[in-house]
């Protein structure tokens, strides 16, 4: 990696993640058509898990996570169970590109979240502006003109912003409870324990027989959009750093507002093409203060983690390698990570 900017494979990885993390709205909005949001989540989650698991026990990750199951169940509850089903839910009547726009507030809510924890860094001028630039934005699109030619389901809008304020806080969760866990163990553990725990709610909510494009989206949100990406953020983090790893969120709304126009017909609305950059600025600037900060010894940490997935097995009788927990800004976007 430069010392100054992203090397070749750093930038292919990080055009991998704008892909990655933009396309999930979009496959989310064809799943629910004939998925009940339950099955939605049993599925991504249980397909995601099975194919980190190698990766996961290969390393001993999976072995140190299950020492501290309460905690990776709870990361795995705030995380994946209400964020995933939330989504689904929402994207019942709510365009994909909006429902991509709505999540990627993650920023502003953690930077709430963190001036409730006492960093009075949240109330310096340029992050107090981003704050209120940034929820602005939202309510241009949510209140302002209508998505879809009239008004726009508050209801699931406000299901949406719920899922922000969920991905904004379980990174703490990691930080405060599992920090010295690995992260691919508390990852792949957390999503077994959420795909178990929605297979109950499949049988009962799963009602109609699953058309070939909702399977079709379900198996690409499950490998690509939940496994592959897992894989190439960890990827990301270890070429350029976990500083700028995080920018590719503020490209994910783009992809998911163009995949909602071209793949299924979204209007583009004077609501959304004016909310929009008012939430992207107002995230960087609550986020960042308009600047890249400079790297300190939690994100020298975040470097380690990005080694997991590639960690020698662990000899028996040996303790597991320790990981760090992503910082907010690292793990999401969704906005985030986030899982997502």
């Amino acid at each position: 990696m430069s010392g100054t900017g992203f090397s070749r494979r750093g930038w292919l990885l990080f055009a991998a993640m704008c892909l990655l993390w933009g396309v999930p709205y979009l496959f989310i909005s064809v799943v629910v058509e004939s998925f009940s949001p339950a099955a939605m989540v049993a599925g991504r989650t249980l397909i995601a898990a099975v194919l980190l698991l190698p990766f996961a026990i290969r390393s001993g990750a999976l072995r140190a996570a299950w020492r501290h199951w309460p905690w990776v169940l709870a990361f795995g509850l705030v995380e994946m169970a209400g964020p995933f089903f939330l989504l689904g839910h929402a994207e019942q009547s709510l365009p994909s590109g909006l429902t991509g726009l709505l999540v990627a507030t993650v920023p502003l809510f953690a930077a709430l979240i963190a001036l409730g924890g006492g960093d009075r860094g949240v109330l310096s001028p340029a992050r107090l502006i981003g704050l209120l630039v940034g929820f602005l934005g939202v309510g241009v699109v949510v209140v302002g003109p209508g998505v879809t030619g009239g008004t726009v389901d508050l209801l699931a809008a406000a299901e949406v912003l719920l899922v922000a304020v969920l991905y904004a806080t379980a990174p703490f969760i990691v930080a405060r409870k599992l920090g010295h866990v690995p992260s691919t163990g508390t990852i792949t553990l957390a999503l077994l324990f959420i795909g178990v725990l929605y297979l109950p709610l499949t049988l009962l909510t799963q009602h109609q027989v699953p058309t070939v494009p909702s399977i079709a989206a379900l198996i690409a949100l499950g490998v690509i959009c939940t496994a592959i990406a897992f894989l190439a953020f960890f990827a990301l983090i270890k070429e350029v750093g976990p500083v700028r790893a995080p920018l590719f969120t503020y490209v994910n709304p783009v992809i998911a507002i163009i995949l909602g126009a071209i793949v299924l017909s979204e209007p583009l609305t004077p609501g959304l093409l004016i909310g929009f950059p008012l939430v992207v600025i107002g995230c960087w600037f609550a986020g960042t203060g308009g600047r890249l900060r400079p790297k300190t010894t939690v994100d020298a940490a975040v470097d380690e983690t990005a080694l997991e997935l590639t960690a020698e097995p662990v000899p028996p009788g040996e303790p597991a390698a320790r990981g760090t927990a992503v910082p907010p800004e690292v793990r999401r976007p969704d906005g985030s990570p986030s899982t997502e």
